[in-house]
């Protein structure tokens, strides 16, 4: 990204959530960010726990653990005092290495807190250990929630029916028809469905580059640049318009649902269904 940016050409980035945006857009500022902030993303997570416990799905009690790498550390960093404004307790928390191989005994611990509800700010590699073994430990909570990788095809190719009510990361509203047309074209195209996050994200950065080009009249670098910083986009995640280089209107957390990872939380996209709590493992 800052090679790109340093060259003067538009940089899109649709997978990279954090709270240095703000910072990146004012070094770079022909970088464009699209996906989220960390704090945005936690306090949706947040958000969720709240509507679950509001609704008498869940209690206070919570565990919480992270992967302690940028991505992990920044979402847990913002999650605490959310979590604290919102009354929870958290009864029991880790942190592990990125690419730890037996999360047997986080999952154990956690158990024996006996939360009622589950958030783990996971990478792919750990979000799916932390569910095998919650689903062979029967980790009982309303609300299971792990990180990056809970919208990919293959985690519920793993699970099975085991991934009803997860939730995750991301989502999408499949009610939108923007979307439901967006997720057939990308079946049909790829022969499988898409990531229920970022694929839809990083479509929607090609759809604001080529209206861009369409908008500046010419494929020079600072016209481009200059009418992304100043339109509005039509894309499959609705109408984008950034605010100081930065996408305001984002997905956050998403949860399964008979095969489809729903939209439950987002600022300023309307999602596609409230949440639920999540059954006992399959």
């Amino acid at each position: 990204a800052p090679i790109i940016a340093q060259y003067g050409y538009p940089h899109i980035a649709t997978t990279a959530a954090t709270d240095r945006v703000a910072d990146f857009a004012a070094r770079w500022p022909n970088s464009f960010w699209v996906i989220g902030t960390a704090t945005q993303l936690a306090e949706g997570a947040v958000k969720t726990l709240v509507k679950l416990r509001d609704a008498g799905e869940i209690d206070s009690r919570l565990a919480l653990v992270n992967v302690a790498d940028a991505f992990g550390l920044e979402l847990v960093a913002a999650a605490k005092p959310a979590l604290d404004r919102a009354g929870f307790e958290i009864v029991y928390e880790a942190s592990y290495p990125l690419g730890t191989q037996d999360l047997a005994p986080i999952i154990s611990a956690a158990k024996a807190a006996n939360p009622s509800a589950f958030v783990g700010f996971s990478y792919p590699g750990d979000t799916f250990a932390l569910t095998e073994q919650a689903q062979i430990q029967n980790l009982d909570v309303g609300a299971f929630y792990v990180g990056a990788g809970t919208a990919f095809p293959s985690y519920v190719a793993r699970f099975g029916a085991a991934v009803e009510g997860i939730l995750g990361i991301g989502g999408l509203n499949i009610a939108d028809p923007k979307v439901a047309d967006y997720v057939e074209r990308h079946t049909a195209s790829a022969g499988g469905k898409p990531d229920f996050w970022a694929s839809a994200t990083i479509y929607a950065g090609l759809q604001i580059l080529g209206q861009a080009i369409e908008k500046a009249g010419t494929k020079d670098r600072a016209a481009v640049v200059e009418a992304i910083r100043t339109g509005t986009f039509n894309t499959v995640l609705g109408d984008v318009t950034f605010v100081n280089n930065v996408n305001p209107n984002v997905l956050t957390v998403g949860q399964w649902r008979d095969g489809v990872f729903v939209a439950v939380a987002a600022d300023g996209i309307e999602v596609g269904a409230e949440p639920v709590r999540k059954p006992g493992w399959k």
